[in-house]
C-alpha cells in the first residue's frame, strides 16, 4: 500500500510537470493596453542656421590663424518616455515628451597657463500627441511581431541655440575676441511620421524598432536677456532646424 502511494505521489509529480512545461511552451504574448515606452533616437539634424553661424564663426577667427575648425552638429541623440495606449486592438494613441541635443566642442591651448574653450550646443524638449495604426501580427509560440505606421504633432519646447567662447589668460596676441555667449530661444511646432515593428513577448516588457521622421523647425530666435531678434550671418532671422531622419529604439513596460 505504501509502495501504491508512493508511485501515485511520483506519477503526479510528474504530471504537474509536464503541465507546467507544456503552459511554458505555450504561453502566448502578453498584449497590453495600456504601456510606458522609454526610447532612444539617434537622428540626424539639419541644423542649416546653426552650422552656418559655426562656419562664419571659423572663418572669421580661426581659419586665419591656422588654428583647427569647429566642427559642424549634423547628429543628436532624442532620449524620451511616452504613454501608449491600445483604443483597439490595431489602434493605439501617444504622448510623451523627450530631449534633443547636439553639441561641438574646441580648445585650445595658446601659451602655459593660457586657455580657450569654445562651445555650440542646441538643445529641444519635444512633446508629442500621436497614434498608431497596427497591421496584422505575424505569431510564433510566445512571440508576436507588429507592423506599425504613426504620426502625430510636435511642440517644441525650451529650444536653445547656444555660442559660447570663454578665455583665460589670455593677451593680446593669443586672444580670440574675449570672453562672450549667445543664447537664442524661442517655441515652435512640428510633426512626426513613424513607420516601424513592436515585438511581444510572453512577458510584461515588449520592444519597438522604428524608422522616424520629425519637422522641427523654430523661426526667429530671440537673445534669452535682451529678447532681441538673432540675425544669421547674412542678417536674416535665424532658425533653430532640428528636424531630420532617426533610428529608435524603445522598451516599452505593459501596465
Amino acid at each position: 500500500m505504501i509502495r501504491t502511494r508512493s508511485i501515485t505521489a511520483v506519477f503526479a509529480l510528474a504530471m504537474l510537470s509536464i503541465l507546467a512545461g507544456a503552459r511554458s511552451v505555450w504561453a502566448a504574448p502578453e498584449i497590453h493596453r495600456f504601456n510606458v515606452v522609454i526610447s532612444s533616437i539617434a537622428t540626424q539634424v539639419a541644423a542649416e542656421d546653426f552650422n552656418d553661424a559655426i562656419d562664419f564663426y571659423n572663418k572669421l577667427r580661426l581659419r586665419p590663424r591656422g588654428l583647427q575648425n569647429v566642427k559642424e552638429v549634423t547628429f543628436g541623440f532624442l532620449h524620451g518616455v511616452e504613454l501608449s495606449y491600445f483604443v483597439r486592438p490595431n489602434v493605439t494613441v501617444n504622448a510623451g515628451f523627450g530631449q534633443l541635443r547636439g553639441q561641438t566642442s574646441q580648445e585650445f591651448l595658446p601659451a602655459i597657463g593660457q586657455d580657450i574653450q569654445i562651445r555650440a550646443e542646441m538643445l529641444s524638449v519635444p512633446v508629442h500627441v500621436g497614434a498608431a495604426y497596427y497591421l496584422a501580427p505575424y505569431t510564433q509560440g510566445d512571440f508576436q511581431a507588429r507592423a506599425y505606421l504613426g504620426g502625430g504633432f510636435l511642440s517644441n519646447y525650451y529650444n536653445r541655440a547656444t555660442f559660447q567662447q570663454t578665455e583665460t589668460n589670455t593677451d593680446s596676441l593669443t586672444t580670440l575676441g574675449g570672453t562672450s555667449r549667445s543664447d537664442g530661444t524661442r517655441d515652435g511646432p512640428g510633426y512626426y511620421v513613424e513607420f516601424g515593428a513592436h515585438m511581444f513577448f510572453a512577458v510584461r516588457y515588449s520592444v519597438q524598432i522604428s524608422a522616424i521622421y520629425r519637422s522641427a523647425v523654430v523661426r526667429e530666435l530671440v537673445d534669452i536677456n535682451t529678447h532681441q531678434p538673432i540675425r544669421t550671418p547674412d542678417g536674416k532671422p535665424f532658425s533653430l532646424d532640428t528636424s531630420g531622419l532617426g533610428a529608435k529604439l524603445g522598451f516599452a513596460i505593459g501596465l
